[in-house]
């Protein structure tokens, strides 16, 4: 015997799965140090070896960091003795236990030797009882992780078994950041006591896994697959799979420059979609604008310059660092300080990448012109270079107004009805109005009235260039009424 650490795993909770070689490593040290005595496999240890547990830490403790923190102190001062320390967990050492991990990195800042004895964890009986095969697509997670989240890291269009469900608490929150995902109804199973001679599968809808009376310690979620090809990697694999040889011979030709109109076109039917509040429109439209972003990111990892990965990481990171409010230390009062700190994080960004540090620096000149407009206002007003007071912004509307009505050169009008149209958009901001958006939903209001109009005009056998400005005023008006 020698100063170390050694880690044996109980197994799932029969003691006919613990190791043999487990048993006799304990059997040589003559003790044992358990995590925890809630376990079943204990009976299964060898007679006469010192059984000691770290039960009490759980008591003393405030939060499992704590307990973790304590366990893996005790254990190091244990390892320094001649006969160093045997430490035994539920399961297997490698999966789902959080001391194990610490300990190791502790025992090597000590000099300690460190080892770990394999054992059968609660994933092989688990696999057994339903069936499955672990290298078959299955996604294994921990539900303390997956409750502590907001959106499951899971694809959904592969199984996924989540270990440690441990209370009906913890499954409350791990539903509701599964059904931000999932449907509500998706049927999922309840494994309890895998591995323990008793296991029984409780089939049940993924929103009731909270109310099964029999969840407990060795309780784990097992959740199938769904019926479609739905993550995103699937959909990576299918638009990869058309710019490879065997693909499509059109999709295989495009480049950058050459999808660059359908990105445009994209974002502007989502954007109709988005106007009409045509919530079918609005997925179909954002799935023909994704399709737009994977496959840029595709021809760009063909080329060697990123990757979607990239893309992805890019733009969390980015808003992880954009918003220390949430993520951070940082206190804010109210969505106005909010951007405020949003546009200095953004200097500092622009100043850190050595870029032009100019307020309006970074704002797309081939933006449409009042959606341009409206970003320029938005930036100064971040700053306070705004009108303290709405009639500051209405007498500046009419001022440049009338400036338009006295110009006198085709020149100095088009400047001066510029002025106005900016006005204008200022105008809106102040409404929290999207000025773009509501001049299309104007001009497809025009031509909505405008078709009934022609319309009427076609069944009654009049052509609109004969009738009068009066006849078509009436038309106008009756059009808007059927509106």
């Amino acid at each position: 015997m020698a100063p170390g650490v050694t880690v044996v795993g109980l197994g799932p909770g029969d003691p006919g799965l613990m190791t043999q070689r487990a048993v006799e490593v304990i059997r040589v040290r003559g003790e044992v140090y358990l995590r925890t005595r809630r376990h079943p496999a204990l009976t299964g240890l060898p007679a006469g070896a010192r059984i000691e547990s770290f039960d009490d830490a759980y008591e003393a403790a405030d939060d499992f960091a704590g307990v973790y923190a304590q366990i893996v102190a005790r254990l190091i001062k244990l390892a320094r003795r001649p006969e160093g320390v045997v430490y035994a967990v539920p399961g297997d050492a490698c999966v789902g236990e959080a001391t194990v991990p610490a300990l190791r990195l502790a025992a090597v800042d000590a000099g300690l030797p460190f080892e770990i004895v394999p054992g059968v964890s609660f994933l092989e009986p688990t696999l057994a009882a339903l069936g499955l095969d672990a290298l078959d697509g299955l996604q294994v997670a921990d539900a303390l992780d997956v409750a502590q989240g907001h959106h499951p890291r899971l694809a959904t269009d592969r199984p996924a078994l989540l270990g440690q469900l441990h209370s009906a608490f913890v499954a409350a929150d791990v539903k509701l950041t599964l059904m931000n995902a999932y449907p509500d109804d998706h049927p999922v199973v309840l494994v309890h006591a895998a591995g323990s001679g008793g296991t029984r599968l409780e089939p049940v809808p993924l929103h009731a896994i909270d109310r099964s009376p029999d969840i407990g310690i060795q309780t784990s979620l097992y959740i199938p697959a769904g019926p479609r090809s739905d993550s995103l990697e699937s959909f990576q694999e299918t638009v990869a799979h058309l710019r490879a040889p065997d693909g499509c011979p059109w999709d295989k030709e495009q480049t950058h420059q050459s999808l660059a109109p359908h990105l445009m076109e994209e974002a502007y039917e989502a954007l109709h979609a988005l106007d009409a509040d045509d919530m079918p429109a609005l997925r179909e439209e954002l799935g023909d604008l994704l399709l737009q972003v994977v496959l840029q990111a595709q021809i760009a990892a063909e080329e060697g310059d990123f990757r979607m990965q990239d893309v992805i990481a890019g733009i969390n990171e980015k808003l992880i660092r954009r918003h220390p409010h949430v993520f951070g230390e940082v206190q804010v009062s109210g969505v106005d300080q909010v951007l405020q700190n949003w546009e200095a994080l953004k200097k500092a960004e622009r100043t850190e990448n050595g870029e032009g540090k100019g307020l309006l620096d970074g704002i797309p000149t081939g933006l449409p012109a009042l959606a341009q407009a409206a970003e320029v206002q938005r930036r100064v007003a971040r700053v306070g270079f705004d009108w303290p007071a709405l009639d500051g912004v209405l007498e500046k509307v009419a001022e440049e107004l009338n400036e338009l009505l006295a110009a006198d050169e085709p020149e100095r009008r088009a400047d001066e009805m510029g002025d106005v149209l900016f006005a204008v958009v200022n105008y809106a901001r102040w409404l929290e109005i999207d000025p773009e958006a509501a001049l299309r939903r104007a001009a497809q209001r025009f031509r909505t009235r405008f078709g009934e109009l022609e319309a009427v005009a076609q069944r009654g056998g009049r052509p609109l260039e004969r009738m009068s400005a009066a006849e078509m005023d009436r038309l106008w008006e009756a059009a808007k009424q059927r509106e």
